[in-house]
């Protein structure tokens, strides 16, 4: 199960439990440092991994991740000016390429919060895309960026681009779907 950010820790963990699959995650702009409930406080969700700057290989897929969005108030955790998006893109990038010489390709699954710039993404500085990612997209090639953040409230958005070599994919709500890699 993969996490774009902005569900609660508490609802990721049950889904990922009741599905009985591992849970890789980023974080949102609405995700807090610390969630509090009934059965304590949480960090992160219980049984998942945080992908943020961060590549893992399983099971033979090459996932990686960066969380948040554009800064556009002092409130939020997980908001990011420009230039921190582009530092968290540039601590990854030594990564992927390891990847790619190791397993021939940079990344199969990409896991941001925020959807790259002008693609999926609003005119609004809250939801307008990250430059970073474009660059990210077009230097690694995954094969699926997965993103959330830009709400879906009408069944005509626009919510899978191919963009060269990657299908990009707006999973706000949540989508179900069988990946070919």
């Amino acid at each position: 199960m993969l996490g774009c950010g902005d569900l609660p820790y508490y609802y990721q963990d049950a889904i990922a439990k009741k599905l009985r699959v591992p849970l890789y995650f980023v974080r949102g702009n609405h995700d807090p440092l610390i969630e509090y409930g009934v059965d304590g406080e949480r960090k992160a969700p219980r049984n998942g991994v945080d992908l943020h700057r961060k590549t893992v290989e399983v099971q033979g897929i090459i996932l990686a991740g960066i969380e948040g969005c554009n800064r556009y108030n002092r409130n939020g955790d997980f908001q990011y000016t420009p230039s921190q998006m582009w530092e968290h893109v540039l601590n990854l990038a030594p990564k992927l390429l390891l990847n790619k010489l190791k397993y021939g390709r940079c990344v199969d699954i990409l896991l941001t919060h925020a959807a790259p710039r002008g693609i999926h993404d609003a005119e609004d500085w809250t939801h307008i895309g990250i430059k970073a990612f474009n660059w990210l997209l077009k230097v690694c090639q995954p094969k699926y960026h997965f993103h959330g953040h830009n709400h879906v409230y009408t069944d005509d958005t626009i919510t899978e681009t191919q963009v060269g070599e990657t299908l990009v994919i707006n999973t706000y709500g949540y989508k179900v779907l069988e990946l070919e890699i």
